[in-house]
């Protein structure tokens, strides 16, 4: 997978993308096949990201998913279908071995970062291994979780930055944290549009700053990122999650072409 992901073949960044979370077939089906066009063109290796459940939500009565193993299929379907890697999330020890039969990266959620059960779990499936940095954590200790994986035999592991909680109502991105988690030796992914979340509302409902998108991946590019992490449905507005901080599937292309052009830039120097 890492070969995939920083194939020398392309010296640009990779990308996980997709929707927040599968809100059903068709809809996951066309944001993979738009996105898949797009990168294909500008030599992007391509994950499609979707949750198969959202079991972290401010409310209870929040959605979570259409049904553990209907989104899981759809995954598989996108993988089979493309030819692509999918990642998924999963939130204990139990769902690894599940979700390890259908997607290629498990992703373990910032929140659960030092859950060393969980992260044993996903090693010993022998799939890649994302590893979200808690909001609450410094940079460094993310080397821990990191070791925690490797102590398993399993190498295949990336370090994703999604903002470190800034107040009660907002997160900041440090991006001097980037090459202190690349002395991990480990691929390291920044999560543009979770940073720009804005949590603890007193709706109950995430908000998001979804208009500093490009701001966050071109700084992202800017200071050597290996990949980048991007949710993004048809119409956010209408999202059953993380509406509020997603790009609109629409915005995908200029973007992308906006990001490859500074990461030619930074390649030259």
């Amino acid at each position: 997978m890492i070969d995939y992901l920083k194939s020398s073949s392309t010296q640009n960044f990779f990308l996980l993308a997709g929707p927040c979370v599968i809100e059903g077939e068709e809809m996951a089906l066309e944001i993979a096949e738009r996105i898949i066009e797009v990168t294909t063109k500008l030599n992007i290796p391509y994950v499609f990201k979707g949750s198969y459940r959202k079991a972290n939500r401010s409310r209870i009565d929040s959605f979570t998913g259409i049904g553990d193993i209907e989104a899981l299929r759809i995954l598989a379907k996108i993988r089979n279908t493309y030819k692509i890697p999918v990642v998924t999330d999963i939130h204990n020890a139990e769902e690894a071995a599940i979700a390890a039969e259908y997607v290629d990266i498990l992703q373990i959620p910032a929140f659960l970062c030092r859950q060393t059960d969980l992260l044993v779990a996903a090693a010993k499936t022998g799939k890649f291994v994302n590893i979200k940095k808690g909001q609450f954590l410094s940079p460094e200790a993310m080397s821990f979780a990191v070791q925690k994986i490797r102590d398993t035999g399993n190498n295949q592991v990336a370090i994703t930055e999604r903002g470190t909680t800034f107040g009660y109502q907002d997160l900041i991105v440090d991006y001097r944290g980037i090459p202190e988690m690349q002395k991990c030796n480990c691929p390291v992914i920044l999560d543009v549009t979770h940073s720009l979340q804005q949590p603890n509302q007193t709706a109950g409902v995430t908000g998001g700053r979804p208009e500093l998108i490009e701001t966050i991946a071109r700084a992202g590019i800017a200071v050597g990122v290996d990949g980048l992490f991007i949710e993004t449905h048809q119409n956010p507005a209408i999202a059953k999650s993380d509406g509020a901080n997603m790009l609109k599937l629409d915005y995908i292309p200029r973007l992308l072409h906006n990001l490859t052009k500074i990461k030619e830039t930074i390649n030259q120097l």
